[in-house]
């Protein structure tokens, strides 16, 4: 009975220290981003603005083809980044998602528009601050 309650002991506070660890293992995209793509319509280009909270991501894009959007639905797991965004076109509202996989300061995006039945493939690189 006493070595279960040691075991279990060591099990917690093996699960707490591992914990923070986990938390932290998310990537830290914080910061703005650029990227291009190639649609149909011709290339795009777009800037994200990425705010990180542990594992949750806001932020909003600007694009030079469809405006400002605010990013919903935002995650961050390890590498992996997915998010939604909600864009204007002739009029009428359609849903993009974002799933990205980080290699430093490159994000490698698949993005699908459900409302076309369309996927694209689009890379962001980090912009680099500079110092006033």
């Amino acid at each position: 009975m006493m070595l279960r309650t040691i075991q279990t002991k060591w099990l917690m506070l093996s699960v707490m220290m591992l914990a923070p660890a986990l938390a932290a293992s998310a990537a830290d995209i914080s910061g703005t981003w650029k990227g291009t793509a190639q649609t149909p319509a011709g290339p795009t280009e777009r800037t994200f603005n990425f705010k990180v909270d542990g594992n949750k991501l806001t932020g909003d894009t600007t694009s030079d083809m469809f405006g400002k959007s605010t990013i919903e639905d935002g995650k961050i797991d390890g590498d992996n980044v997915s998010f939604t965004i909600t864009i204007s076109v002739q009029g009428n509202d359609a849903q993009v998602n974002y799933k990205g996989k980080v290699k430093g300061d490159q994000i490698d995006f698949t993005v699908e528009i459900p409302a076309v039945n369309q996927t694209i493939e689009y890379t962001a690189k980090r912009v680099a601050e500079t110092k006033q």
